[in-house]
C-alpha cells in the first residue's frame, strides 16, 4: 500500500460516474490509488478495469459472474468477492480513505451507511441515499465525523459556492435544471413519447435510469430532497430554475441578498474530481468554457403541471418521514417498467402519486422501516402496473 496516495473505493465502477471517476484517477495516478472496484453485472468491464488499475479487491454483486471474474483476476493476486453482503462489507477495509458511491438507486443505501459507520469519507453520487434516509445518514455522518462530498454537478456547485462561507446563513439555494429533452412540451405532447426519445438528453451523457429521471424531472426532484439534507435546509429554502444551457450548475443566495454561482461546461469529471480531491483543486485538461460561444444564458420557471414528478418531490420533502422513500421506490419501479415498454411516459408520475396516497406514513422511520417501506412500495407499484 502506497502511504502518500489517497486510496479510493468505487462502488459502481462500470457505470457512467464510475468510469469517469477512473478517468480522473488515471490522469492523477501520482495522487490516487484504486483500492476497491465493484460492479453489479458488467463482469467484462470490471475485469478490464481491475487489470488496468490493479485494486486490492473487487466485488461482483451478481454471484452468477463470480467464477468468471475470479478466474480472470487470480493471476494478478486481486481478491474477488461476490454478493450484496460483500458489497456492504468491503467498504470497511482499513486501507480505504474515501468511498465513491456511484451505485444506482436504493441499492446504494446500505453500503453507504456501512462506509460511514467505518469512518470513511464519502463522495456521494448516489442521490437516493439521502432521498430515502437523509435524516438517518446525515446524523450518522455527524456522529462519526465523516464528510459527505457531493458529486452531482448541482450539489457540487452549491458546495463550491459555500467554500469560505460555511459560517454565513443561507437564505436559499437554487438548483438549475436543463429541462430535459421535452422542455416546453405540454402533457398532450408527451402521450406517445418513446423510450428512445426519452433517452436522448440534450446536454449530459448519463445512465438510462438517470436519463429517464431527467426527462420526467424526477432527477431534479430527487436532487431537491438531497440538497435539503446535504446543506441542512428547510423545504422552503430550495428552489429550482430551468437553465437549458447547463452552464450555471446552481446558485446560493445569502441573507444579505448576494448570490454566488458556479459555472462550467457540462462535464461530470469536474465535480467528480473536486469531490475526490477537496480541499485541493488539481489541474485538469477538461475543455474550458468560452463566453463568446454562449452569448445568451437563459432561465425560466419549471412547468410542474406537465412534469408532475417535480411537484411530487417537493410534496414528499415537505411531508418528510418515509414519503421520500415511497417516492423513490415507486419511481424506480416505474422507470424500469417504462424502459421495458410496459407503461407509457405519463404513467410514471401517476404511479408515484398513487403510491404516495396509498402507503402508510411513518414520521420518524428506523433503517428497518425504510427498508420495509421500500419493499412494500415496490410491491404496490408492480401491482398497480399489472
Amino acid at each position: 500500500m502506497t502511504e502518500d496516495k489517497k486510496h479510493i473505493a468505487i462502488l459502481g465502477s462500470t457505470g457512467s460516474i464510475g468510469t469517469q471517476a477512473l478517468e480522473v484517477i488515471a490522469s492523477h495516478s501520482d495522487y490516487f490509488e484504486v483500492e476497491v472496484l465493484t460492479a453489479q453485472n458488467n463482469a467484462d468491464l470490471l475485469i478490464e478495469q481491475a487489470k488496468k488499475f490493479k485494486p486490492n479487491a473487487v466485488v461482483i454483486a451478481n454471484e452468477d459472474h463470480y467464477e468468471k471474474v475470479k478466474t480472470a483476476l487470480v493471476p494478478l493476486d486481486i481478491k474477488v468477492f461476490a454478493g450484496q453482503n460483500s458489497l456492504a462489507s468491503i467498504v470497511e477495509m482499513s486501507s480505504i480513505d474515501l468511498v465513491l458511491t456511484a451505485l444506482v438507486g436504493f441499492s446504494g443505501l446500505k453500503p453507504t451507511i456501512k462506509a460511514i459507520e467505518a469512518g470513511k469519507n464519502i463522495a456521494l453520487a448516489n442521490k437516493e441515499t439521502l432521498v430515502v434516509a437523509g435524516e438517518l445518514v446525515t446524523r450518522l455522518a455527524r456522529e462519526k465525523g465523516v464528510n459527505i462530498f457531493p458529486v452531482d454537478s448541482e450539489h457540487s456547485a452549491i458546495f463550491q459556492c459555500l467554500v469560505g462561507e460555511f459560517h454565513n446563513p443561507i437564505e436559499k439555494i437554487i438548483l438549475t435544471a436543463s429541462g430535459g429533452p421535452f422542455r416546453g412540451k405540454r402533457r398532450e405532447d408527451l402521450k406517445n413519447i418513446t423510450k428512445a426519445q426519452a433517452l436522448k438528453h440534450p446536454n449530459w451523457t448519463m445512465g438510462a435510469k438517470v436519463t429517464i429521471d431527467s426527462a420526467t424531472l424526477m432527477n431534479k426532484g430527487l436532487e431537491v430532497i438531497e440538497a435539503k439534507w446535504l446543506f441542512g435546509l428547510k423545504a422552503d429554502q430550495v428552489e429550482v430554475v430551468v437553465h437549458p444551457q447547463s452552464i450555471v450548475h446552481s446558485l446560493v443566495q445569502f441573507h444579505d441578498g448576494s448570490m454566488k454561482a458556479q459555472l462550467g461546461l457540462p462535464d461530470m469529471r469536474l465535480p467528480i474530481q473536486f469531490a475526490l480531491t477537496y480541499p485541493q483543486r488539481l489541474s485538469s485538461d477538461f475543455p474550458r468554457f468560452d463566453f463568446s460561444k454562449y452569448p445568451s444564458l437563459t432561465f425560466e420557471k419549471p412547468d410542474t403541471e406537465t412534469f408532475r414528478n417535480l411537484a411530487l418531490s417537493f410534496e414528499a420533502m415537505s411531508r418528510s418521514g418515509n414519503m421520500p422513500c415511497v417516492l423513490n421506490a415507486a419511481n424506480e419501479v416505474a422507470v424500469a417498467a417504462f424502459l421495458k415498454d410496459q407503461i407509457d411516459f405519463l404513467e410514471m408520475p401517476n404511479l408515484v402519486e398513487r403510491c404516495m396516497e396509498k402507503m402508510s406514513f411513518i414520521k420518524d422511520p428506523s433503517l428497518e422501516e425504510y427498508v420495509q417501506t421500500d419493499k412494500e412500495t415496490r410491491i404496490m407499484t408492480m401491482e398497480l402496473i399489472r
